[in-house]
C-alpha cells in the first residue's frame, strides 16, 4: 500500500493515543504495511508500558478459554505463536513451559472438559491428565484432574513494547495526556494535550486502555459502553521451588478473569494473583488511591449496578481475599496445599480495564469501532498483550483505510 503523504498542515498521518503494547503494535503494523506513513504515538506518562502491559504477569496465553471463533480466540492462538517469534527475533527473553488447568472439585470437572473441547476447536494441542500426571509436571500441586497446554508461555512484555517503539520508527512523545480532540471528518483530527501542544493528524487511533472510552466520547463517538477498573492484586510466592511453571484453577465461564493462578515468570520468581476487586480509580493501584470524578464516572453508569446486581457474591469473595491474606491464601491452597500464609508477600498490582455495557453485561471479546477519521480500541484486556502483533495488525488497516477515504 502506498503512503498518502502528509501535507503541510498535518503533522503526521495517523496519531495513535496509548503507548502500551496495543498501540504500539498498531504503529508498527502501520509501518510494515504503509512505509514512510508518518505516525507519531501519544503517551501520557514518562514511558511506555506503565500500566496494563507492565504490571500483568507475563503470560502469553494459548487460546484454549476462548470462544471458537472469536476475535480472543484467533488473536490469542496467533498471536502467541507471533509473539514467540518476535521476541526471540529480537533477543528478548522468553520460554515456552506449557500449563496445568487443574480441577480441585467434582462439580468442576464438567468445565475442565469443556475447555479440553474448546481447545481443541481452537487447534491448541491440550492433554487430559489424572492425579498422579499432575504430580510428574507439579509435584506440590493437587487436582482431580487437569489439563496441561503446551503451547503457553512467558515473555518480558515491557521489552516487546520497547521494541515494537524502536522497530515501528513511529515517534513517540511522552508525558502528553490528550485534553481535547477536534474532528472535522473531511479535514482529519486536532488534539491538544495538557501541556498545550497541537497535533493535527489525518486519522486518530483510540489505543488509550484505561481511559478509551474517554477518548472516545472526546473525538465525539459514543462508545456505548464504559471502562470499569477492576485492580489484580498479586503476591510473590517466597518459596519458589514449590511451583516448576504455571498452574491455573478452571475458571467460571461467567466472568472474563481466569482466578488466582500461579506464574513462574521470567525472572525466576513466582506471582500468585491476581484476584479482581472494583478500583477506586482506573489508575487505583491500592485502596487508598482515589478519584473522586473517575469514581463518580464508574457509579453513575447503570452497567455498573445491574453487573454488581447479578454478581455480588462472586465479587463479596474477591473483596474478602484482597483484604486478608490468610483468606487469599487459603484459595491458593486449594491448587498448593503446602502454601503458608507467611509464604505470601505483596506485589505490584495491576488494573484490568473492562468494557461494561448498559445492562451490565462484561464485553467477553475484543471491541474495536470506528467513526469519521478515528478507530477506537475499546475493549483490550487480557489476552491482549499475547494477541497484540494481530490486534495491531487489525487495527493498523483500518486506520490505512481511513487514509485513503
Amino acid at each position: 500500500m502506498e503512503r498518502v503523504r502528509t501535507g503541510s498542515a498535518y503533522d503526521c498521518d495517523v496519531l495513535v493515543i496509548g503507548g502500551g503494547i496495543v498501540g504500539l503494535s498498531t504503529a508498527y503494523a502501520i509501518s510494515r504495511a504503509a512505509p514512510g506513513t508518518g505516525v507519531i504515538v501519544l503517551e501520557k506518562e514518562p514511558g511506555p508500558a506503565r500500566h496494563q502491559t507492565g504490571r500483568n504477569s507475563g503470560v502469553v496465553h494459548s487460546g484454549v478459554y476462548y470462544r471458537p471463533g472469536s476475535l480472543k480466540a484467533r488473536y490469542a492462538v496467533r498471536g502467541a505463536a507471533e509473539m514467540m517469534k518476535f521476541c526471540a527475533e529480537y533477543g528478548i527473553a522468553h520460554e515456552v513451559t506449557g500449563k496445568l488447568i487443574v480441577a480441585t472439585e467434582r462439580s468442576e470437572l464438567p468445565r475442565l472438559h469443556a475447555l479440553v473441547q474448546r481447545g481443541r476447536e481452537n487447534g491448541i494441542p491440550v492433554r487430559e491428565l489424572g492425579p498422579a500426571q499432575i504430580a510428574a509436571y507439579e509435584p506440590e500441586v493437587r487436582g482431580l484432574a487437569a489439563i496441561h497446554v503446551g503451547t503457553t508461555g512467558v515473555c518480558d512484555y515491557r521489552a516487546v513494547a520497547r521494541q515494537l517503539a524502536a522497530a515501528s520508527g513511529a515517534e513517540l512523545r511522552t508525558g502528553e495526556e490528550v485534553v481535547r480532540v477536534d474532528r472535522r471528518p473531511g479535514l482529519g483530527v486536532a488534539v491538544r494535550t495538557r501541556g498545550g501542544t497541537v497535533l493535527r493528524a489525518r486519522v486518530l487511533v483510540n489505543c488509550a486502555g484505561l481511559h478509551c472510552d474517554e477518548v472516545a466520547r472526546l473525538t465525539g463517538d459514543e462508545p456505548g459502553m464504559r471502562i470499569l477498573p477492576f485492580r489484580g492484586e498479586y503476591y510473590e510466592l517466597a518459596r519458589p521451588e514449590l511451583v516448576r511453571g504455571l498452574v491455573y484453577p478452571v475458571p467460571d465461564p461467567a466472568f472474563p478473569f481466569l482466578g488466582v493462578h500461579l506464574t513462574r515468570g521470567i525472572d525466576g520468581g513466582v506471582h500468585i494473583g491476581p484476584n479482581a476487586v472494583p478500583a477506586l480509580a482506573r489508575e487505583g493501584y491500592g485502596w487508598g488511591i482515589v478519584r473522586p470524578r473517575e469514581l463518580a464516572s464508574t457509579l453513575t453508569w447503570p452497567g455498573t449496578w445491574r453487573m454488581a446486581g447479578r454478581h455480588w457474591r462472586y465479587g463479596a469473595g474477591e473483596l474478602r481475599r484482597s483484604l486478608s491474606r490468610t483468606a487469599f491464601a487459603t484459595a491458593v491452597r486449594r491448587l498448593l496445599p503446602g502454601v503458608k500464609d507467611e509464604d505470601l508477600v505483596r506485589a505490584a498490582s495491576g488494573v484490568r480495564a473492562q468494557a461494561v455495557l448498559a445492562d451490565g453485561t462484561l464485553v467477553d471479546d475484543f471491541l474495536i469501532r470506528e467513526g469519521p477519521r478515528t478507530v477506537h480500541v475499546l475493549n483490550a484486556p487480557s489476552p491482549a498483550a499475547t494477541a497484540a502483533l494481530p490486534i495491531g495488525r487489525a487495527t493498523a488497516a483500518r486506520a490505512l483505510k481511513s487514509l485513503t477515504t
